[in-house]
């Protein structure tokens, strides 16, 4: 009892303490990441790809006091499920359920702890994220920011693929997350539910029916056919009809492959479905190379304790009780993923069906699947790599503001003189 007293005395001064360093925190990171990007852009006119892997590691130590926020407040990440470390180095697209703010920086502090995946990742975010303070980071970093509704969605999806052609590509990006849902699910729920009665799918609570249409312009440009040595003569064709004949009978296969589904394809309302908008697109083997194809698909799906998500506030502040955050992985290689529209529509629908028996078990019982690669481990973070790392903001920060000062000083003298 005296120990619940004491928590409860000094959790709202703790709370307002936190609050002031994590806005510290933002004010002398985010703008020194990008005086950094804007003093070494005469390195990107001589060696493009050395500036990028500088900025690379800046995204990921900046990433990294992301992910100190939420593990200072006691909210750990315990992942399990498929073994993902063969896809560290690969290119991969992650798929998760969305559930409110806290997604994204718990996703960061899982990736964290691993070695090369967040110098190397690529966010695709709604476009309001732009417009905050991290929205520049992402620019520089080249996230892809896409615009939600109906009105949007055909020129958006055009964009995301000019901009794994222009950005993804050439930065040689690893990692690609998406939330397929295209919102949270506090305010997609009810919308989804209705689209699920009037077209016969099965009505889901703890997540939504995805939207396709982004998953299918990223495989598209992309996608790598089942058959490796198939990718591979991409590179050596040049007749259009070839091309487009070795897809089709990939496509064949890949659908024959991924017969047996959860959610019956004449369920699927064509109208609704933005999928359709990219029926017409055809691999893209990017620079020639069947290394520009993704290798994986990781499917995670997030759990908050008793179905209630954190949120950004909350990491900010921590005045919520300590508390575990669980992502399940399961990891497919991309030749299981089926190409053709339809097929990828009802594949993706199956995950997240999938999604919704796991979350609905785990919420009633407490448990997983007994079946996990890897049982629930919490993921560890290094506090002296923490350390170190906010060392170097501020002693950037502190370097920065002595050169504008010395800057301001020129400009003066400079002035006077020219007076004189």
């Amino acid at each position: 009892m005296p120990c619940y007293s004491l928590r409860n005395i000094i959790k709202y001064p703790r709370a307002v303490l936190r609050t002031i360093l994590v806005v510290a925190n933002n004010i002398y990171c985010v703008p020194t990441y990008l005086v950094w990007m804007f003093l070494l852009l005469p390195l990107r006119k001589i060696h493009e790809t050395y500036y990028y892997r500088i900025e690379g590691i800046l995204f990921h130590w900046l990433l990294a006091n992301v992910s100190m926020w939420s593990w200072t407040a006691g909210y750990e990440v315990v992942e399990m499920g498929d073994d993902i470390t063969t896809a560290f180095d690969k290119r991969t697209l992650v798929l998760a359920n969305h559930q409110s703010t806290s997604d994204v920086p718990l996703l960061m502090a899982a990736f964290n702890a691993k070695k090369g995946i967040l110098p190397n990742i690529m966010w695709i975010m709604d476009r309001l994220f732009k417009y905050t303070n991290f929205g520049a980071v992402s620019l520089v970093h080249q996230d892809f920011f896409i615009a939600s509704g109906k009105k949007n969605r055909e020129k958006s999806l055009q964009q995301l693929k000019s901009h794994i052609q222009q950005c993804y590509v050439p930065r040689k990006r690893k990692w690609m997350v998406l939330f397929p849902e295209g919102g949270f699910l506090r305010k997609r729920k009810e919308v989804s539910q209705r689209f699920a009665e009037k077209s016969n799918l099965p009505v889901l609570n703890n997540v939504t029916l995805p939207r396709v249409g982004a998953m299918k312009a990223i495989m598209d440009m992309l996608g790598a056919p089942s058959d490796i040595n198939v990718c591979s003569s991409f590179s050596s064709t040049n007749n259009p009809a070839q091309v487009g004949s070795v897809v089709g009978q990939d496509a064949v296969k890949q659908s024959d492959s991924n017969s047996s589904t959860i959610i019956s394809s004449k369920a699927i309302n064509k109208e609704d479905d933005d999928c359709d908008t990219c029926k017409d697109a055809t691999y893209a083997m990017l620079n020639g190379q069947s290394g520009g194809c993704i290798e994986y698909v990781l499917d995670i799906t997030i759990a908050y304790p008793q179905g209630t998500p954190l949120d950004l506030p909350n990491i900010v502040h921590g005045m919520r009780d300590p508390c575990q955050t669980f992502l399940f992985y399961k990891l497919y290689h991309s030749s299981e993923v089926p190409r053709e529209s339809e097929s990828l529509t009802q594949w993706l629908y199956n995950r997240f069906y999938e999604k919704e028996k796991l979350l609905e078990e785990f919420y009633r019982t407490g448990t997983w699947p007994a079946s996990c690669t890897i049982p629930p481990t919490v993921v560890h973070q290094d506090l002296l790599r923490f350390l170190l790392i906010h060392l170097f903001f501020v002693t950037s920060t502190y370097v920065h503001l002595q050169l504008i000062l010395m800057l301001i000083n020129y400009t003066n003298v400079m002035y006077v003189y020219m007076l004189s």
